[in-house]
């Protein structure tokens, strides 16, 4: 298996001409790398979170789908593949929202959000995800949140709450 690169970005995002490995990341002062999630909302308003496998960093924790951006891919185009790789659901690019970044240590996580009509079958990827549920706003976010998400998932959902409840507002008229 290839080595997996990641672009150098400053804190704009934009590209400073070198990569760095997965397996042995440098970064200077004020570099980054670009890491994506993306949030699925289903027509009913529910949302889609996955449970990330044994083995990995936060293990039996949730999240959205999500996964570190490869050298020379742009944020929508790694949220897309993100997505499918990880729940087996490939959609258009068209429908992918940019709808916040948040600027950690290394990496700035921007996350995308995407509509469809219903909820659909989630097929998850051996050694990343081991479960999945479509669940409402109210257990992702807020004061009374249910599902267990991964420490660093924490001031990414604060920064978006307001943005998603606004959009499951929209799509139940």
């Amino acid at each position: 298996m290839l080595e997996e690169l990641w672009e150098v970005v400053d804190a704009d995002g934009a590209p400073l001409g070198r990569v760095t490995p997965r397996s042995a990341p440098e970064f200077g002062p004020g570099e980054y790398h670009l890491v994506v999630g993306t949030c699925v909302i289903a027509g009913d308003g529910r949302i889609l979170v996955t449970r990330r496998a044994p083995g990995k960093s936060w293990a039996g924790r949730w999240e959205f789908p999500a996964g570190s951006a490869l050298a020379g891919e742009s944020g929508v185009l790694a949220a897309r593949r993100e997505l499918a790789e990880e729940t087996g659901i490939d959609l258009p690019v068209a429908g992918f929202a940019p709808l916040s970044r948040v600027r950690e240590s290394a990496k700035l996580f921007d996350l995308f959000v995407v509509e469809i009509d219903a909820v659909r079958e989630v097929v998850p990827q051996p050694g990343e995800v081991d479960d999945w549920a479509w669940v409402d706003a109210d257990a992702v976010f807020g004061a009374s949140r249910s599902v267990d998400f991964a420490l660093p998932w924490l001031p990414r959902l604060d920064a978006v709450e307001r943005l998603v409840r606004g959009r499951i507002d929209c799509l139940r008229g």
